[in-house]
């Protein structure tokens, strides 16, 4: 949205306008016009309209200027501390060096690294889809995005899911080619591996996502809806994190593939793609099987798994029941201290042995003892106006039993005394030669990938999605992984500072820096909003330095040969004109 000044007659009415896309055009849309300029200028109202709605503060020196102009003056704002800052992690990064690179000789007619960092920052500020883009973008100030249209955003989408010739198909897994995206991973990997102590502690976990109509060739199946969404077609995202919170890479597969039949493959890839020679393998209980334990342990890999405290037989009734006393620990986090009692348990098991972990986390204990509780209750109450409404609730059924009789429901003590058996309790199985200790720290940093997944479905919104090929659609999830790259990147940085700002927060400062081209009467002028917020924290921390307050520009001129006097003076002149800020 911008300012403008309407001449109808002998007056000038003081507009506000927004650029609508109609029919492939962009036409100009009166918002509202706020009144005439001269009434608004001798109430006082104009500037204080002008700053209100901009927010710039030197806005006073132009006004006589427009004012006094013949001709209708035309303010336009664009929004520029996201491309800013984003833009230098885009860089420092090396997305910008790396995409690039892998379009050389592709003989693209736009530019395909503008159009993916354009997605990835749409992605972060709004979480839009790719349709909405195009629109969003002429909101915003990027360095080189002229003429990009939707088509061109699809295409570039295309691009980074596109599978790789057959001779560079090398351990593809079975349901995952190898793609451009792949490609861009690795050569990211390589240029920042020093920063990566090794990937000998690798974190694994899965989402679901919806897809609106058929979800591609291969990609979109029906199967478990992680979004509880079965009546759609899906498919499944894994993203793989190394020991300091850092994204590595980003696995698709058909939705109706199950989490237990992956990890191997995919840890196979992982090993292969980037050279992992020693590796532990940390993932939550609904990725284990048996088989999966097997193959780990016939590679040589070291693991720590979630066990099911209930439904593994031998966990449940044998290690659960191991009489040694826990151990107390103290674990400090950022949100303070969790006191968790550990104990390690090794169970006979055919021909060898098996390695338990228990722990118990006492704040989780106290919040399951008080929602059974709260259970009780209201099952108690229930019980006294009749059972029939229990009958079909399988919550309520978990602490019910039938009288002697078979008559009536009543509450079972003996389940809520099995139950209070896993109050707080999670149980880990591991053949790491690692302490106990070491094995539940390592197994709580997975909720860094709980974490990072959260954080995506927020960036992403990526449900449903829309793209109907199989390669646009990988395209589109992996511009996701691109935004989750650069967040963490500016989370690492701004803790390193000793700031830790508020997300949302943080996007809304960087969205009220500005600036707007002001021209009139053949004069221009660029001015910017005040930094505010945790945005001059941020430029410092990345070193950006911002534009000038209020910048004057010389008025357009005619050529002159580039060997004249003139011209040569003109531009010694020019160079060296004051800006103000």
């Amino acid at each position: 949205m911008f300012f403008r000044i309407k001449t109808s007659g002998p007056r000038q009415y003081l507009q506000i306008v927004e650029n609508r896309r109609q029919d492939g055009a962009v036409r100009q849309t009166v918002i509202a016009t706020l009144g005439r300029t001269d009434e608004l200028a001798t109430s006082g109202a104009l500037a204080s309209l002008l700053a209100s709605g901009a927010r710039f503060t030197d806005q006073v020196m132009l006004l006589s200027h427009l004012e006094g102009s013949a001709s209708e003056p035309h303010l336009a704002t664009r929004r520029i501390g996201a491309p800013l800052l984003f833009g230098r992690l885009w860089e420092e990064t090396g997305c910008r060096a790396v995409i690039e690179g892998l379009l050389a000789g592709r003989a693209f007619a736009f530019p395909v690294e503008r159009a993916v960092f354009t997605a990835v920052l749409h992605r972060i500020m709004v979480s839009g889809s790719d349709r909405a883009c195009e629109s969003w973008l002429e909101d915003y100030q990027i360095p080189g995005t002229d003429g990009l249209a939707l088509h061109h955003f699809y295409r570039a989408m295309a691009w980074l899911g596109e599978e790789l010739s057959v001779e560079r198909q090398e351990h593809a897994t079975p349901f995952a080619p190898r793609t451009v995206k792949d490609e861009i991973e690795e050569a990211l990997f390589e240029r920042r591996r020093d920063l990566f102590s090794d990937l000998s502690v690798v974190f694994m976990d899965t989402t679901s996502l919806a897809f609106e109509g058929a979800g591609g060739r291969d990609l979109g199946r029906r199967g478990h809806s992680k979004d509880k969404r079965p009546d759609l077609n899906q498919m499944i995202l894994g993203v793989v994190i190394d020991g300091e919170g850092r994204p590595v890479c980003s696995e698709m597969w058909p939705g109706n593939t199950a989490d237990v039949a992956v990890l191997v493959p995919i840890i196979d890839r992982l090993r292969h793609r980037f050279g992992i020679g020693r590796v532990c393998v940390v993932a939550d209980r609904g990725m284990i099987s048996a088989a999966t334990i097997t193959a780990l342990e016939d590679r040589g890999l070291e693991y720590v798994l979630g066990a099911r405290e209930r439904g593994d037989k031998l966990v449940r009734e044998l290690v659960l029941d191991d009489e040694k006393p826990m151990t107390p620990l103290l674990i400090e986090r950022q949100a303070g201290e969790t006191q968790l009692f550990v104990k390690e348990v090794t169970i006979k098991a055919g021909e060898g042995k098996r390695r338990y972990i228990v722990a118990r986390n006492e704040a989780e204990a106290e919040k399951d003892r008080a929602d059974r509780s709260a259970i009780v209750e209201a099952l108690d109450r229930q019980l006294k106006k009749g059972d029939k409404a229990l009958v079909g609730n399988s919550a309520y059924r978990r602490y019910l039993r039938r009288t002697r009789d078979d008559t009536v429901l009543e509450i079972d003590p003996g389940k809520l005394a099995e139950e209070a058996r896993y109050d707080g309790i999670f149980v880990l199985r591991t053949n790491a030669r690692i302490s106990p200790l070491v094995a539940v720290l390592r197994y709580r940093d997975l909720l860094q990938v709980e974490e990072l997944f959260r954080t995506a479905k927020a960036l992403m919104h990526t449900r449903p999605i829309y793209h109907s090929a199989d390669a646009a659609i990988r395209g589109h999830v992996f511009c996701s992984f691109l935004a989750l790259i650069l967040r963490k990147e500016l989370q690492a940085r701004c803790a390193q500072a000793g700031i830790k700002p508020e997300w949302v927060e943080m996007l809304r400062d960087l969205d009220r820096l500005q600036t707007a081209v002001v021209e009139s009467g053949g004069k221009s002028w660029t001015l910017r909003t005040e930094a505010s917020g945790s945005v001059p924290a941020l430029m410092r921390i990345m070193q950006i330095a911002l534009p000038p307050r209020v910048q004057a520009h010389s008025p357009p001129t005619a050529e002159l040969p580039a060997n004249s006097p003139k011209r040569r003076g003109r531009l010694r002149r020019s160079a060296t004109r004051p800006c103000f800020s």
